[in-house]
Formats: structure tokens, C-alpha cells, sequence
């Protein structure tokens, strides 16, 4: 994924499907210029990770 889709997903009022290595995330951050996003892992909200946007897929 690139970061001018993330940011789509991240503005979305939809809810769109997005993977990190198989696992269902959430978008909760996009930083763009660092090539980064925040999200979270599954159902758990303590499960935040920041990684490569590259590595999100839909």
C-alpha cells in the first residue's frame, strides 16, 4: 500500500478491510512523510504498532 491510500483508508467513513501480514489492523495514524502508519493489531486496543506502510495491504 502506498500513503496516499492509507490516508484514503484513514479518512474513510467506510469501513475498508486492511492487513499486516495477514492479521486485521486499524488504521489510527498516517504520517506520510516518514512513510509510517499507527495501528491497531486485531481486537485488542492495547495491540498499537507502528510500521511500514508498504507492509499494509487490503
Amino acid at each position: 500500500m502506498n500513503a496516499q491510500r492509507a490516508m484514503q483508508i484513514f479518512e474513510s467513513k467506510d469501513t475498508i478491510a486492511v492487513q499486516l501480514e495477514g492479521q486485521p489492523v486499524w488504521i489510527e495514524k498516517v504520517d506520510a512523510a516518514n512513510g509510517v502508519a499507527t495501528v491497531q493489531v486485531g481486537q485488542k486496543p492495547t495491540n498499537v504498532q507502528t510500521v511500514a506502510i508498504d507492509r499494509l495491504t487490503e
